[in-house]
């Protein structure tokens, strides 16, 4: 059956092909993460590109043991810089329990950028996984991040070696609510 749309023909991505992929690939899919809209215009993405064998080897264990990504030739790691939303001299320090709504904003807008990210490498032939189970304290000193800036995820890429099937959605009519929220169905 033929795709209708890229979001349809996307798919979560757990092994690869021992390809590298092209650095201008790479770049196409910072330019559309780049591209994204954010709060305020304030653009708080930033992005690690590891293609480095010995720092690829540490995030695995720092994402709880997730041993498939090493066979993803690249990893992105996806950061909200906390400095794009706030304006203290104060040292940030920005973890899971951090009660700060402009966090919540930057992981938003960070997140956004995210899937321009992942649909654009669908489109240009690449796959790619959002992997996010990780804590900052295991995360950040693997890529020397500091406590200002709060890592939303780790994007493996490569061209898949895997063709997952679709995984089941919801029915619009259970997602979708007009003019305000209802219960009855």
């Amino acid at each position: 059956m033929p795709y209708r749309n890229i979001q349809e023909k996307r798919r979560s991505i757990r092994k690869y092909l021992p390809r590298d992929v092209e650095d201008d690939k790479i770049l196409q899919l910072m330019e559309s993460a780049r591209l994204a809209p954010s709060g305020s215009n304030t653009q708080p993405w930033r992005f690690v590109i590891v293609k480095n064998e010995k720092i690829k080897q540490k995030l695995p264990r720092a994402a709880h043991n997730q041993n498939w990504m090493l066979s993803a030739p690249v990893m992105i790691a996806c950061i909200a810089d906390g400095t794009s939303r706030i304006d203290e001299y104060a040292e940030l320090n920005f973890d899971e329990q951090s009660p700060r709504e402009e966090l919540k904003q930057m992981i938003r807008d960070t997140s956004i950028a995210v899937g321009y990210l992942l649909l654009e490498a669908t489109n240009i032939g690449l796959g790619s996984c959002w992997v996010a189970w990780f804590t900052q304290n295991e995360i950040r000193p693997i890529l020397d991040i500091p406590s200002d800036k709060y890592v939303v995820g780790v994007i493996t890429l490569g061209y898949a070696a895997e063709q997952p099937a679709p995984r089941p959605r919801k029915n619009l009519s259970e997602l979708v609510h007009y003019e305000k929220w209802c219960n009855e169905r």
